[in-house]
């Protein structure tokens, strides 16, 4: 009976430990968790109707260079010179040289090269079309200052301009010319013109004259006048026949 018994305990103490034992391992098995789920990207949000899809501004291109090509034969006489670029109708459109020496210039094999570029004084394009090159290689011409005037130049049959016979240029076959001669000024100085105003000579440096005249005394020399809105001063002009005309010719701009 006694042994009974202790077989009995003994079975239930085991069995007591094997459910201590069931408890503690179900109490360690950790619990599966669920994997996570990546997170969503951020969605598109579609676009809103009536919205403008985005077009590439296109630049204006700039327009191409035009560049013309002048040569010519200088006069033979010892100078400086004057070029200008007229249209079709004679007008003055630019001043491409004033009194330049002849090294300004490009020398090639049989003349002297310059190039324009097709625009006016004021740096515009000027429209394309039939233009002409002219000008004049102006000798020693020698100005005199002769102070302050003693009588206005009202007094002294001057003008706006005078005529002047030009030396005959051989190399154009031609006779004496007869050019209109006038004078301007502007915030360098005061100068001698043609009549359609292309410089010719440096009169003066004078700053801020107001008016200027020209007389003739001869067929080789004349008087100016300018005025500064204070005085009157007056210069002589000598040897103004020496200088020579040319002609480029024609060509036509693009």
């Amino acid at each position: 009976m006694f042994e009974s018994q202790s077989a009995a305990c003994v079975v239930r103490i085991v069995a007591t430990w094997i459910a201590s034992a069931v408890i503690v391992a179900a109490q360690e098995t950790p619990v599966p968790q669920p994997f996570a789920t990546p997170e969503e990207g951020p969605s598109l949000s579609p676009m809103p109707e009536g919205s403008v899809t985005p077009t590439l501004e296109q630049t204006p291109s700039v327009s191409p260079a035009r560049t013309v090509r002048i040569s010519f034969v200088p006069p033979p006489l010892e100078g400086t010179i004057s070029l200008g670029i007229y249209d079709k109708n004679g007008k003055l459109v630019r001043v491409l040289h004033q009194e330049s020496e002849l090294n300004e210039f490009t020398i090639g094999s049989d003349a002297l090269v310059t190039q324009w570029d097709g625009k006016n004084e004021s740096g515009e394009d000027l429209p394309p079309g039939k233009y002409r090159a002219r000008g004049y290689l102006v000798g020693h011409l020698k100005v005199e200052d002769l102070g302050p005037a003693a009588s206005p130049a009202s007094e002294n049959n001057a003008t706006a301009s005078v005529k002047v016979k030009l030396m005959p240029n051989p190399l154009a076959n031609e006779k004496q010319s007869i050019v209109a001669v006038g004078v301007g000024f502007d915030s360098d100085g005061s100068y001698l013109k043609t009549i359609d105003d292309l410089p010719l000579l440096t009169v003066s440096e004078a700053p801020n004259l107001v008016h200027m005249v020209i007389a003739k005394n001869n067929d080789r020399s004349v008087t100016i006048w300018q005025d500064d809105g204070t005085a009157v001063h007056r210069f002589r002009v000598s040897n103004v026949d020496k200088m020579m005309a040319f002609d480029c010719g024609e060509f036509e701009l693009k």
